[in-house]
């Protein structure tokens, strides 16, 4: 029933997006996550208390949160009818929770302006979905970062969603949402959220350890004729990464296109020297980032394909 209802999330979300429409009446679940873990950073996040109180109340924010979400679709999955037609609700109501088209759209808006020579457009599409210095970005490093981002939101994005929904159904892919906005929002090494955001750094290094390597795995199964280049490079490069899971599926795509990525980059007027990923690999740029995307839309299918097994 489960492996339905994720394709049928996959298939509605593919075909429609979040609509903007949509988003300006009532928003989207992952804002309404995060508006109630922003109010908790506020509340209880306080530079004045230790450092243990910071990571316990980080640890209970973070529990507290992923049990809400469970709980509240648990008990709406108690409502729906059983067989084909649950499935199907089941999938229409874990449909913002995956962002297939989603993705797809966000990167094909840095490559469009980065194709015609516009790198200013480039770089402002590109500040939307990464968090480094756009400005000190050349065009290689706008691809780069896009690329990075299709392979990492690939992975936290799409697969791992759909993975604990295949296993644990809406309560499942609502839980991991939650987790993964909290890292996103609070899951930092900054003196901020050091502490209070340990908890959820570490519960989402821990959900994502699947699939991130599911990930990997169907990029290489994407990239076709280049598959060999892909396992070799994810083999190798993957464990280089400053990311426990983020690794794999950017090293995969990184061997399937033939390109480099990681290295260094700029944050907030400082540099981090991060290691290269394939760093024999060519620079990327527009052209390599429609074969990403193209590569991206294979490796979907592919995962489509699976479900469709399973659910039949």
């Amino acid at each position: 029933m489960f492996a339905g209802s994720m394709l049928v999330a996959l298939a509605v979300e593919g075909t429609l997006g979040w609509p903007d429409t949509l988003y300006r009446r009532i928003g989207h679940p992952v804002t309404w996550a995060g508006a109630l873990i922003g109010r908790a950073d506020r509340h209880l996040n306080r530079e004045n208390h230790p450092f243990w109180v910071r990571r316990t109340l980080g640890l209970l924010v973070c529990l507290g949160i992923t049990t809400l979400a469970w709980s509240f679709t648990a008990v709406l999955v108690s409502w729906l009818p059983d067989g084909v037609l649950g499935a199907v609700v089941t999938g229409v109501l874990a449909w913002p929770l995956v962002a297939t088209r989603s993705l797809y759209d966000h990167v094909a808006r840095v490559m469009r302006p980065l194709a015609h020579g516009d790198l200013a457009g480039a770089r402002a599409a590109v500040a939307m979905i990464v968090g480094r210095d756009p400005a000190t970005l050349d065009a290689s490093g706008v691809a780069r970062a896009g690329l990075e981002s299709l392979a990492e939101s690939a992975s936290d994005g799409v697969v791992a969603p759909v993975f604990w929904g295949l296993i644990f159904g809406l309560p499942g892919i609502a839980a991991y949402k939650a987790i993964n906005t909290m890292d996103s929002m609070i899951g930092h090494l900054s003196p901020r959220h050091k502490a209070f955001g340990w908890a959820a750094a570490r519960l989402d290094d821990l959900v994502n350890l699947v699939p991130a390597r599911l990930t990997a795995l169907l990029i290489v199964i994407a990239s076709g004729r280049h598959w060999r280049r892909a396992l070799a490079v994810t083999w190798v490069d993957a464990g280089h990464h400053r990311s426990p899971n983020a690794g794999w599926p950017e090293a995969a795509l990184a061997g399937a296109l033939g390109i480099r990525l990681s290295g260094p980059r700029m944050y907030d007027g400082e540099v981090t020297q991060e290691p290269w990923v394939n760093p024999t690999g060519r620079d990327p740029g527009a052209a390599e980032m429609q074969q990403g995307l193209r590569l991206f839309g294979l490796a979907m299918l592919a995962l489509s394909a699976i479900l469709a097994g399973l659910a039949l």
